[in-house]
């Protein structure tokens, strides 16, 4: 009875995770070009790096609130009303990153190319900050009654649960960037993107750590807390990798980390979707907030072709575009009054 239920709880879960390991270090070089570029031909690198992947990895949050819109529709309603605040600010982060990206070689001069730096890095951050937020929320609790409407006004989902997500989110993005900027950058952005990892993945990964442990302590089993430790596992050996020079390893062990991390949440708090802080008598579950069968069956139907053929393409992008980017590869900039010129038909004579 609770086979296509649980089907699509797995599957969202899915997509939550390959959103966060995708996106995950698109976010993460937008806050690393304020971070750690130190030219502007360092921030064009860091921003070759994802220009012709960052529009795709952003459909898979589309995706991911899709599947929860249309598989279960009472926890869709009752989360994005309940932090309608902070999923506003979250579009409107992701509204200006997106604008930035597209806008910041628009213009030559450098007061543009600062400000669109600026949009791209605070969207950036402020994306990052709210999908953490909204999703350690999402496995914690919410002030919910029991007609799934949200208690306490405004800002009642504002608590320490939030913060630390939103802390973990933008922490892993961060770490994760740079082990993608390592392993996709040649000269001193590969340099500094490495050291970054070594210095700082011990301390950023901890708000993560923390909040899969929490969930642990709350709801987990015996395979959770393994997967948890499986995910201490993939961060430390990223650390010891990125240590030696290793920078596919150092990926691949940040890959580790999030899919185990993620798994352990979701399987924690599975089957429910939405717990209520105020009984648990009022938790959402995938019996009480999923669609019916019908529903459920025609999109499994629709998935089992979409799905791959999908991840066939996206790994075929990723493949096609594999190879390192540098410095002495990013051409130099025309001047303005230059390009219009040379743009200009020539009269007849």
């Amino acid at each position: 009875m609770d086979f296509l239920p649980t089907l699509w709880f797995i599957l969202i879960a899915v997509l939550w995770t390959g959103y966060l390991f995708l996106e995950g270090f698109d976010l993460g070089v937008g806050m690393h070009m304020l971070l750690s570029a130190r030219s502007d031909n360092d921030r064009r690198v860091m921003l070759n790096t994802i220009g012709p992947v960052w529009d795709g990895n952003e459909v898979w949050l589309l995706t991911a609130g899709g599947a929860t819109f249309a598989a279960f529709p009472f926890w869709y309603a009752s989360l994005f009303s309940t932090l309608y605040i902070p999923l506003v600010l979250t579009v409107i982060g992701l509204i200006f990153r997106a604008v930035a990206i597209e806008y910041r070689g628009k213009g030559h001069t450098a007061r543009w190319t600062r400000c669109w730096d600026l949009a791209l890095g605070l969207g950036s951050f402020v994306a990052a900050f709210g999908v953490g937020a909204a999703l350690a929320l999402t496995t914690t609790g919410l002030p919910i009654d029991s007609n799934g409407d949200g208690v306490g006004g405004a800002f009642a989902w504002f608590n320490g649960w939030a913060v630390l997500g939103g802390l973990a989110v933008v922490g892993f993005c961060l770490v994760h960037a740079a082990t993608f900027l390592a392993l996709k950058t040649e000269g001193d952005v590969r340099v500094r993107a490495r050291r970054f990892a070594v210095r700082w993945m011990p301390v950023l990964l901890l708000p993560m750590a923390g909040w899969a442990i929490g969930v642990q302590l709350l709801n987990g089993s015996t395979i959770t807390w393994l997967l948890v430790v499986l995910a201490a596992a993939g961060a430390v050996w990223a650390w010891l990798s990125a240590r030696k020079d290793k920078e596919g390893r150092a990926f691949a062990g940040i890959a580790c980390f999030v899919l185990f991390g993620a798994a352990s949440i979701f399987a924690a708090v599975y089957p429910t979707v939405l717990p209520s802080t105020l009984d648990h008598a009022w938790d959402l579950t995938i019996a009480n907030a999923s669609s019916s069968e019908y529903t459920l069956g025609v999109m499994s139907v629709v998935a089992a072709f979409g799905i791959p053929l999908v991840l066939a393409y996206q790994g075929w992008t990723y493949w096609v575009f594999r190879k390192r980017i540098s410095g002495a590869s990013i051409p130099a900039l025309r001047p303005v009054e230059a390009a219009v010129k040379a743009a200009k038909p020539v009269k007849a004579r």
